[in-house]
């Protein structure tokens, strides 16, 4: 029996309404994607609500949900995965935070711009340097750590006795609002002392980054300082079982931000760290699915997780020619990873099957997350590569991969906790697409 590996490409913020500038088609009814229409006439598709119908959920949740942990069982705020994905350990009563460089407004208390700079990448660490280690003078026994993650964000952990994630964060989610006030979730004595240490922290930050050198430059050039941090999904590390555990996949993660590497890491998922993977616009889509190619193909992996994010960040721009633009540089690249795989099928005892989805969408009209289901398709490499487009569908007669089309598939409508299950009764039955 040839060996069973899974690759599922999860592309960020995939799903999409239909757009008037498109001639009313979404961006991957309009995009040239003949790659991922193989995929879907020669498998099987549907629809997927990342955790349930109805939710517009955080890529974090959505990935757990996709793994097969649920949300509402285990999750405890982002903050933690994001910094342990940016490389801070953390231990149980520790807390941590999402956070944004944001230009606020001191005067009015106002965040006038929650990203300080999308291209941020030659201030952040400098600024995490000097906010790394701050003290707090009304809490002498809690420490801060602070590490730069990807763009204007950062992970922000804080150490030490009585903490308690049961609090809001300081984020005011809109540019134009009044910076927040930590405050409790839940009234205990634990979350009192937490809202206040935070409220602290938030006027510490302020203060040292209004005085750094770098923001002084800004404002000299006319540009808007990097002068806030916002405290966001204040969360604590959990303990969950492993992908290894709970599927029986040895598995890996090629991640493009520090909260998905971070959640990957809970799940005991190895990351794989590949040259030229920003998790931006400008990230190298080829080396990412050459990584997973080598992964699969030369490791013992049995499930690899490839998750590209810029056609999200297409979608939070409200920018609709760049969300075409990646699905179809995306395309080019599944391509390449599918012939790859295809040749390796022909000298070794190996069968991939392959998924491609969503984990939200996020349509251009709104520029953010919306509750829309995303397309849904599962296929064999050996059926992708041999389909021709002059016959018909060897699947279930979709033969185009977008969210109309997906809604007529076989594998009608479900949620993220059932990915992981199709895949498996998928890859289990012989010579059927």
């Amino acid at each position: 029996m040839p060996q069973q590996k899974l690759l599922l490409l999860l592309i960020d913020g995939v799903g999409d309404v239909a757009v008037k500038s498109l001639n009313q088609k979404t961006p991957l009814q309009a995009a040239h994607i003949p790659w991922l229409d193989k995929l879907a006439a020669s498998g099987l598709n549907g629809l997927m609500d990342s955790v349930e119908p109805g939710l517009a959920c955080g890529s974090d949740t959505a990935h757990m949900s996709i793994l097969g942990y649920s949300p509402r069982k285990f999750y405890r705020g982002r903050g933690a995965f994001e910094t342990m994905g940016a490389g801070l350990n953390m231990i149980p009563g520790d807390i941590a935070f999402k956070s944004n460089f944001a230009y606020m407004d001191r005067a009015t208390g106002i965040v006038i711009s929650r990203r300080a700079d999308r291209q941020f990448e030659g201030l952040g660490p400098t600024l995490c340097e000097a906010l790394d280690g701050i003290t707090l003078p009304s809490f002498p026994n809690h420490t801060v750590a602070v590490k730069y993650a990807t763009e204007h964000r950062c992970g922000v952990r804080v150490r030490g006795p009585g903490l308690t994630d049961t609090i809001t964060g300081t984020d005011p989610l809109k540019d134009g609002r009044l910076l927040v006030k930590c405050e409790p979730t839940e009234y205990t004595k634990e979350a009192e002392m937490t809202s206040q240490l935070v409220n602290e922290l938030s006027d510490v930050f302020y203060e040292a980054l209004h005085q750094h050198d770098i923001n002084k430059d800004r404002i000299k050039a006319g540009k808007n300082p990097a002068n806030c941090v916002l405290l966001r999904g204040c969360g604590s590390c959990i303990d969950i079982p492993s992908i290894e555990k709970l599927h029986g996949f040895k598995s890996f993660l090629i991640a493009p931000t520090c909260i998905i590497a971070g959640l990957g890491m809970t799940a005991g998922m190895d990351i794989l760290q590949v040259e030229g993977a920003t998790g931006d616009y400008l990230t190298d889509f080829d080396a990412k699915g050459r990584a997973a190619v080598n992964a699969l193909v030369n490791q013992d992996y049995d499930f690899g997780f490839l998750h590209i994010k810029a056609v999200d960040d297409a979608g939070h721009d409200r920018n609709v020619e760049l969300k075409v633009k990646f699905l179809e540089k995306i395309d080019q690249m599944m391509g390449k990873v599918i012939q790859q795989l295809a040749e390796v099928e022909k000298s070794k005892n190996m069968e991939f099957t392959v998924i491609v989805t969503s984990d939200h969408s996020t349509p251009v009209l709104y520029g953010d997350h919306s509750c829309e289901p995303v397309p849904f398709c599962i296929s064999r490499v050996k059926h992708v590569a041999t389909y021709d487009d002059s016959k018909n569908p060897t699947g279930d007669q979709v033969i185009h991969y977008d969210e109309i089309s997906a809604s007529q598939g076989a594998l009608g409508r479900f949620c993220g906790e059932h990915v992981i299950p199709i895949a498996k009764s998928f890859m289990s039955t012989k010579n059927k697409p």
